[in-house]
């Protein structure tokens, strides 16, 4: 049975700028002012986001769309933070930061670098998409930011030495704490393999060691590890790495209102967009932890300004790109948004687009987590930028309807394994012409119930058209991770110039679900793939 991971965690104060929060003992009596306290606080997966956007909130059976996020606004609460701890606060980013939107791509992230440097961060790990200019650039934009980036397990394939160090160690409050960094270590498998070309990517073997090292010789009386895995592995590394107090979790874009726990650990997660701050205090006694608080904090127009320093940042590093990104490309008469891990209808439209160019029986889109929600109105090529922030050719091919079913039910393991190290990349690849019934809870292999192409049975044998995008690095009889495609070829049309042809022919777009993927022992719409 799959059931959704909850943290036994009570809110026990209600704070001015909560939107959740969970607070935990440690059994010991204390007085206030024998304790120091260590605030901390981290935003995830920016995806360049540098202007406030719609964003779609969920709690408690209830959806709203509220403005949200933006380097200014993220700026602003920090600065509030700050000015009520006295500045005695660390403030972290984990990663997947100088790409996602049209202005990043366009200047190889380059846009980022000031109103990011803006934040006053402490440190950051880079994410699964830093490298998505290639080394050379994510060594470059390194250098321009003012914080330092850390990861234990990121290398350089040639001399096996590290890009960045291991971990973090600063005195905040009077508390000493280390933040060991851990980045995702199947990003050559991940992204398109060209990417990260020249560099090695390690397992989690060292980060028990580390841990130690930053306890024992460091003196660290906190140790934190920020990961850019995903929380399921998250919550899975927690109980493999003893000795961490709390796990800062990021990449799968997960809310979490209240933490995780693990292994006497909590593994949290804050959301995405710079929609969301973490927020994580810790009082310490004695030299060891006695008393934990998280809070994840809905960065909303209504609750808060915007930074007027960071704003004029965020304008100028925008303006040369503004008529480039603001060209209309088609229109919506519909909301179209992404979270959900099973089936969305952004991702349907951008399916069909791919299907349409390629003029084949299936078309195939990556299950990709960035992208707000799109309003009614006119859709921007800024916005083709959010929904696929990279150009990628299309491209063709002939598979069987033997492999087709080995790709879904690698894929329905990637999402569903019931052991976190087997999960694999973001949610289920998105279909055109192409349906799938599964049970998340079957074994391995046996999750696939039903699959058809234009409303028919798929037969083994026979051979079916199917367009996706080209990844760089990629085997010339790759599409969209299925191996032995006959007759690959590739096309002159990117996924942006699909969905501008699309949308040109002014489609009936959709806000409903299709069911175009339906897990029958899941909830109409997935919006976690923290399950087991």
């Amino acid at each position: 049975m799959i059931r959704l991971l909850r943290a036994p965690a009570v809110c026990l104060a209600l704070w001015a700028l909560a939107s959740g929060c969970a607070t935990s003992r440690a059994g010991v009596d204390t007085t206030a002012s024998a304790r120091q306290q260590l605030t901390v606080l981290y935003v995830a997966d920016l995806h360049a986001q540098l202007r406030a956007h719609p964003e779609l909130f969920w709690r408690d059976g209830q959806e709203r769309i509220e403005e949200a996020g933006g380097f200014a606004r993220v700026a602003a609460a920090i600065q509030r933070i700050r000015a009520e701890r006295g500045g005695e606060v660390l403030v972290l980013d984990a990663g997947d930061t100088i790409q996602g939107s049209g202005a990043a791509a366009l200047t190889e992230g380059r846009a980022l670098i000031a109103p990011l440097n803006a934040l006053g961060l402490d440190g950051a790990v880079p994410g699964n998409w830093e490298v998505v200019y290639g080394p050379a650039v994510l060594r470059e934009r390194a250098r321009e930011m003012k914080h330092p980036l850390f990861a234990a397990n990121l290398r350089d394939a040639s001399s096996g030495e590290r890009l960045f160090p291991p971990y973090l160690v600063k005195e905040v409050g009077g508390v000493k704490v280390a933040v060991v960094g851990f980045t995702d270590p199947d990003v050559p498998r991940r992204q398109p393999p060209g990417y990260s070309q020249g560099l090695r990517y390690d397992g989690p073997e060292e980060l028990p060691s580390l841990v130690r090292k930053v306890r024992e010789r460091e003196g660290a009386q906190v140790v934190l590890l920020m990961s850019h895995v995903g929380l399921a592995k998250a919550v899975g590394l927690a109980a493999r790495v003893p000795g961490v107090d709390v796990h800062l979790s990021s990449d799968t874009h997960e809310r979490t209102y209240e933490p995780v726990v693990e292994s006497g650990s909590w593994v949290v997660e804050p959301g995405a967009f710079g929609s969301f701050l973490g927020r994580l205090d810790v009082w310490v006694e004695g030299g060891r932890v006695v008393d934990r608080r998280w809070e994840l904090i809905e960065l909303t127009a209504s609750r808060f300004p915007e930074d007027p320093q960071v704003a004029r940042l965020v304008d100028a590093a925008l303006a040369p790109h503004e008529e480039t990104l603001s060209a209309p490309v088609g229109h919506t008469d519909v909301t179209l948004a992404r979270y959900a891990v099973v089936e969305n209808p952004l991702d349907n439209v951008l399916a069909d687009a791919i299907r349409v160019a390629g003029g084949t029986e299936i078309g195939l889109s990556n299950g990709f987590r960035f992208g707000t929600p799109l309003l009614p109105g006119p859709v921007r090529e800024a916005d083709l930028w959010n929904m696929f922030p990279i150009v990628n050719k299309l491209k063709t091919g002939k598979v069987s309807g033997r492999q087709l079913r080995a790709f879904w039910e690698q894929e329905l393991e990637n999402v569903f394994a019931k052991d976190p190290e087997k999960r694999f990349g973001g949610w289920l690849p998105r279909p055109s012409g192409m349906t799938l019934r599964f049970k998340a809870d079957a074994p391995k292999g046996q999750r696939l119930l039903a699959l058809e192409v234009g409303g028919v049975p798929v037969e083994a044998e026979r051979l079916y058209t199917v367009t996706a995008c080209e990844r760089e690095g990629d085997a010339p009889d790759m599409v969209c991770r299925i191996p032995g495609i006959q007759e690959p070829r590739v096309l002159e049309v990117d996924a942006h110039e699909a969905v501008r042809r699309f949308l040109a022919g002014k489609p009936r777009l959709q806000s409903e679900l299709q069911g175009r993927a339906v897990g029958e022992d899941l909830p109409a719409v997935l919006r976690t793939q923290q399950v087991q």
